[in-house]
């Protein structure tokens, strides 16, 4: 019996090209300032803490150990709007989204004049759905939510004047817990769950800042490819006995590069782009029981653009705008419900206050607009009428900390 159910659930599970499960792409929000500019210019700016996570280079930009902490809770609507012509019957699945936490903080050590110490923590990727569980795309999706922790100790060092490298290792935990509706040989559908896969998975990251003038910064990184191995159970339909499951789930690796440049005493213009490898999750191994299979995601390469804009308005306050872009990394015939997930615009609104001479706050408002995420496939067809993500990010650095100077030579 068991032999027989994994060979059924691994079959079902190829023919319907189960999501992307980490969301498809890198999250960009990190309850970081540089949301204010949807991310432009962050792996070039190094003004604060939160470049330890950044780009590590950019730390030797910072005079004295600091600290950074960051809240940005969110709120998404996702409502599909299903075609006449889908498959399966069923309703649009309600307000699939809801609250999204976000947490972030990081620390720089200022070890010598040229050297650094760098740890930051953050989520990377993410997923939370929860539609209702008679729509029409139940076969694909009831329920969702993916939760990774990434820790990131690094090093810097200011080679020259103009010069500083850094990296270290990336440190993630990843979660899945995925529910949907699967049909019975018999008739009728069950519930098929992956529940509470995890793995910790090890990467790296290495970055560069270069300052060719000194009103002009340049930062480049490089991401490693993250390969996590959830394990877990899988509980089946019906009366079948759980599975012992291995999901083999690879977070791209990734090239940003940003520019700064202070075109007056008053504006700053940032530039940035990036590329993202998630070609690599074309198709995801995974292992139910003593049965294997190649599951088919139909991933793409994706590339970044943005743009964003830094005026002081004074001496204790800074403006900040910026406009991002993200190309699709699906297809409207390999895209399902799991991930929903088109081209990505995002636009940043922001302001920086120095409140006091160790005291630094960040606020902003970040809108993602997550696409229209056409599905057509064998078990639903529409698209997704409303797709948004809304975020509301305070942001605390402080620097000159109590045991600024200790510890360092």
């Amino acid at each position: 019996m068991k032999s027989f159910s994994t060979i059924l659930i691994c079959a079902w599970l190829s023919s319907v090209a189960p999501p992307a499960l980490a969301g498809g792409l890198y999250v960009s929000e990190f309850a970081t300032p540089s949301m204010g500019t949807a991310g432009a210019g962050a792996t070039a700016l190094g003004a604060d803490a939160s470049t330890s996570f950044h780009n590590p280079a950019a730390m030797t930009r910072l005079d004295s150990h600091q600290l950074n902490i960051g809240l940005a809770p969110a709120v998404s609507i996702v409502k599909f709007d299903k075609a006449s012509t889908t498959p399966v019957s069923g309703g649009n699945g309600g307000d699939q989204g809801g609250f999204i936490p976000l947490l972030g903080s990081s620390y720089v050590h200022k070890i010598s004049d040229r050297t650094r110490f760098g740890l930051a923590m953050f989520s990377i990727s993410g997923a939370a759905l929860d539609p209702n569980d008679d729509w029409a795309g139940r076969n694909q999706v009831t329920e969702l939510s993916l939760f990774t922790l990434t820790f990131v100790p690094s090093l810097a060092f200011r080679v020259t004047d103009w010069l500083s490298v850094g990296g270290g290792p990336t440190i993630t935990y990843g979660n899945l817990n995925w529910k949907l509706k699967a049909p019975l040989p018999g008739g009728g559908e069950g519930t098929l769950k992956f529940d509470d896969l995890d793995d910790w998975a090890v990467a790296g990251q290495v970055g560069v800042l270069l300052t060719p003038m000194k009103k002009l910064r340049i930062g480049i990184v490089y991401q490693s490819e993250t390969k996590l191995k959830l394990t877990g159970d899988t509980d089946l339909p019906g009366t079948l006995p759980a599975l012992n499951t291995k999901l083999e789930l690879p977070l791209a690796q990734a090239v940003r590069f940003d520019v700064f440049w202070q075109a007056t005493d008053n504006l700053a213009l940032l530039f940035g782009a990036a590329w993202e490898n998630w070609d690599t999750a074309d198709t995801v191994p995974i292992t139910l029981g003593v049965g294997k299979a190649s599951l088919p995601l139909g991933m793409k390469d994706t590339f970044k653009i943005r743009g964003g804009v830094h005026y002081q308005l004074n001496e204790t306050w800074m403006l900040q705008t910026g406009l991002s872009y993200d190309s699709s990394a699906l297809d409207t015939s390999d895209r399902i419900a799991a991930l929903p997930i088109d081209e990505q615009w995002r636009f940043g609104l922001g302001a920086v206050h120095d409140w006091s001479e160790t005291t630094r706050i960040g606020l902003a408002f970040e809108y993602l607009n997550l696409g229209k995420g056409r599905i057509d496939n064998a078990t639903l067809e529409g698209k997704f009428e409303q797709n948004h993500i809304f975020f509301f990010m305070v942001n605390l650095n402080f620097a000159k900390l109590p045991w600024d100077g200790k510890l360092s030579f």
